[in-house]
């Protein structure tokens, strides 16, 4: 059996375990140990547990996932995403459609904090979804806001799944984190727009709020200063090279604590929660990464990669249809997986075959200009019919409006989506602007 057959092979067990709902990583695991075992033998999959897996799990670059996930933990607990919200609330939501933006600002602000997709959806779904319930907001736009606002977790720094692209890929993490803050602000933009002419259309959609006095909008507004000092501390000093990703999730993750403790959100059960909840979702990420360590090894025995290439390279396709290409099938399995398995699944696949084509830049600007834009499809996937999981977790929440009502919901923010994915594919310096001007 060639190596390629044996590798689609491979994957339609794994798709095959996965419509069975076992975990990604446990599938990831079985698939890989199996074909390892297929291509070698026992004896060389035991050396392979023995030595590479602990190796991988030295790299220091991974030490700073269970940091910002305590981060999010905490910040859970000090009542951040409420804050946020109010604060956006009392300054624009007055206007037609405008608890929605405040929905997508809020988001915005606390996925810089969290940088997790999922955490983001549900925690801004309980502070936002009653008070856009409360002032008559359509079930379509109340739950499209939320989970499309949900998807910033995952692309405003700090990004868990960043750190693992960066890993996976070998770039630098703060690199990657520089350049994903402008894509972040234009996610942000974009979905503020795509508000703003939705309740055109359609003005029943997003009535006006009460508009706040001068009074709510400075108390609010002071309310939420810890969190910008917060933000610039954790991503500024990044950004401006005061800190190591490790060092600013350290910081980001004990200012958290000291917030949520003066807040009077974290006790002593509060904290231990926190580390129980911090150690069970870093132990789900690392087992993830151990199951798709173990399958990208089997996959290089299999030579799929370079087979793709030399196949590629034969047909002599254009680079930029090649990329497109690898956009639509992320797209499509971004439907059906969480973020972080699809990167560990795709990437290391993917990258060997687009680092040996020439997109007429630095071969590290590539790399960079790359994550961005899968991280961004991951992003939509998770918005995208049939199985967008945002929109699982925002309708299991507002049991009372239809999932058809959410998926009609969330479709202007894909428009918005496709603008943005087309404009970094056409313009690769909206993605390295930022990381070329700090380095």
């Amino acid at each position: 059996m060639s190596g390629l057959i044996l590798a689609l092979f491979a994957f339609g067990i794994l798709v095959l375990f996965l419509a069975l709902r076992i975990p990604i990583g446990v599938a990831m695991t079985v698939v890989g140990m199996g074909g390892y075992v297929l291509v070698t033998n026992t004896d060389a999959l035991l050396s392979i547990l023995k030595n590479q897996m602990f190796y991988d799990f030295l790299n220091y670059d991974l030490s700073v996932i269970p940091l910002f996930l305590l981060m999010g933990q905490f910040a859970s607990r000090a009542g951040i995403s409420t804050a946020l919200f109010c604060s956006a609330n009392n300054w624009i939501g007055h206007k037609r459609g405008g608890i929605a933006m405040a929905t997508v600002g809020g988001c915005a602000g606390f996925g810089s904090i969290c940088g997790s997709s999922l955490a983001t959806a549900a925690t801004m779904a309980q502070v936002a979804l009653p008070e856009l319930r409360r002032h008559n907001y359509s079930g379509a736009l109340a739950t499209g806001s939320l989970a499309a606002g949900g998807t910033l977790g995952i692309l405003i720094p700090p990004s868990i799944v960043l750190v693992v692209c960066a890993i996976i890929v070998e770039a630098n993490v703060e690199t990657l984190f520089q350049a994903a803050f402008i894509p972040g602000m234009l996610a942000v933009a974009g979905y503020i727009i795509s508000i703003a002419i939705y309740v055109r259309l359609y003005p029943e959609a997003g009535p006006p709020g009460r508009r706040a006095n001068w009074d709510e909008k400075i108390r609010g507004t002071v309310n939420i200063w810890p969190v910008l000092l917060i933000f610039f501390l954790v991503i500024g000093g990044i950004y401006f090279g005061w800190f190591t990703p490790t060092q600013a999730a350290s910081v980001g993750a004990i200012s958290t604590g000291i917030l949520a403790f003066t807040r009077g959100g974290l006790r002593l059960q509060g904290f231990i929660d926190s580390i129980l909840g911090t150690a069970s979702s870093t132990a789900m990420i690392f087992l993830i990464i151990f199951g798709a360590s173990i399958l990208k090894a089997f996959l290089g025995f299999t030579r799929l990669s370079f087979t793709l290439a030399d196949l590629i390279t034969s047909a002599g396709m254009m680079p930029l249809l090649i990329l497109l290409i690898m956009v639509f099938i992320l797209l499509v399995l971004g439907c059906v997986m969480d973020s972080l398995s699809m990167i560990l699944l795709l990437i290391p696949i993917f990258w060997p075959v687009l680092s040996e084509l020439d997109f007429g830049m630095d071969p590290e600007d590539t790399k960079v200009w790359f994550c961005i834009i899968a991280l961004i499809v991951t992003e939509i996937g998770l918005i995208t019919p049939p199985v967008g999981l945002n929109v699982f977790i925002i309708n299991s929440m507002a049991r009372d409006v239809p999932m058809l009502e959410t998926f009609k919901g969330v479709a202007p923010f894909l428009v918005t989506d496709t603008i943005r994915i087309a404009l970094l594919i056409t313009f690769p310096t909206i993605v390295l602007f930022l990381p070329r001007l700090l380095n």
